[in-house]
């Protein structure tokens, strides 16, 4: 077991100066819980059910792999917009991209995943394999 020692700051760094000026938001492309999207995952009878909360994006914007036991969900999304008028140009552009892995059991059917985004949820189906169930069994001492 170890000690956990608190050593004040002696002076604040230039980060905790950007954040006291304009709030907690991550300004300096650090994993924040903004750009990571939510996670839900339910275990039913046949399958689990992985939901990503992933508003904005287009179903073309994923990419979802299985490689090594490891399901891999990623998305990147750009976006480009230009107004013009007689006096200005105003350009905006935006990109968003995260990636979350998880580790799959052994009884899961990598092949016969599927995955449907509508409305800003992304659903994963991961099938599990069927499993017998064996019926309880005396077994006779000779």
């Amino acid at each position: 077991m170890s000690i956990v020692r608190w050593k004040p700051m002696l002076a604040p760094n230039f980060r905790s100066l950007v954040n006291d000026f304009f709030g907690d938001k991550e300004w300096f492309g650090t994993d924040g819980d903004t750009l990571m999207p939510a996670v839900n995952i339910r275990e039913l009878k046949d399958m689990y059910l992985i939901e990503l909360a992933a508003p904005g994006l287009n179903k073309n914007d994923f990419n979802i792999e299985v490689e090594n036991g490891v399901l891999m969900i990623s998305a990147e999304h750009k976006d480009e917009k230009e107004e013009k008028d007689d006096k200005y140009t105003r350009k905006e552009f935006s990109y968003n991209k995260f990636m979350r892995s998880f580790t799959l059991p052994e009884n899961v059917k990598a092949d016969a995943i599927k995955a449907l985004y509508e409305d800003g949820l992304l659903k994963v189906e991961v099938p599990l394999l069927e499993t017998k169930v064996m019926k309880p069994k005396k077994v006779e001492i000779k």
